[in-house]
């Protein structure tokens, strides 16, 4: 389409006024509607204006949209088998034994939801040896000391207290004191055992004391 005023270069401006119900509209190359201000109270635009205009506009989207990408925080990921905290939200399955420690930070709440406490308490093997039991011995005192001062049982707490410094002692076994306590039950039913096979001495050897003594009477 040219433009309706020069008839020469092609129509870039097309302005449309509305009076009284009645429209006009106009279609203007860009030096003709420069000329032609009084037809409209504003600044003509241009179709390349209008698509610099839409283009600035989806430029700003795609800005904001980055920076709410940017801002948003990343899942934290191990950095041994790749999972993501994301992945093991959605199976409950970790990927490998370092993901304990990538993930140590999410998984501390959580541990203490399920189970109360970080720390493991259960049971010991045997072949651990006793510093594994005198460990875990020393633990369970703490926990009863802790419970002991917030309740103000002081004399239960002082008790307490003191177990846990002999078992902290260097070389401290706490089976030492059942291994001294069996050497003695071992005696004392020893012992026990000796009284009840004593023989009784009912005055059966009183008669040949007093044969003996008749005896020597008669001898004098």
């Amino acid at each position: 389409m040219l433009c309706q005023e020069c008839k020469q270069k092609p129509a870039t401006v097309h302005l449309v006024k509305i009076v009284d119900n009645h429209k006009t509209e106009l279609h203007l190359c860009e030096d003709c509607a420069r000329q032609r201000q009084d037809f409209m109270n504003v600044t003509p635009l241009t179709i390349n204006d209008l698509i610099a205009s839409f283009m600035d506009i989806q430029n700003q989207n795609t800005q904001n949209a980055a920076s709410s990408a940017y801002e948003k925080p990343m899942a934290p990921k191990c950095t041994a088998c790749g999972l993501d905290f994301n992945q093991f939200r959605k199976t409950g399955l970790l990927g490998c034994e370092d993901c304990y420690q990538s993930f140590r930070e999410e998984l501390l709440p959580l541990l203490r939801r399920i189970q109360g406490n970080t720390v493991h308490t259960g049971k010991v093997p045997k072949r651990s040896g006793s510093g594994l039991v005198r460990q875990k011995k020393i633990t369970s005192l703490k926990t009863e000391l802790k419970k002991a001062v917030e309740t103000e049982a002081f004399e239960k707490a002082a008790v307490l207290r003191d177990q846990i410094r002999e078992l902290e002692q260097p070389g401290k076994d706490p089976s030492d004191d059942n291994r001294r306590k069996q050497p003695e039950d071992k005696e004392q039913s020893r012992h026990e055992k000796g009284e009840q096979n004593k023989p009784e001495n009912n005055g059966q050897n009183k008669p040949e004391n007093d044969d003996e003594n008749k005896q020597g009477g008669n001898g004098q």
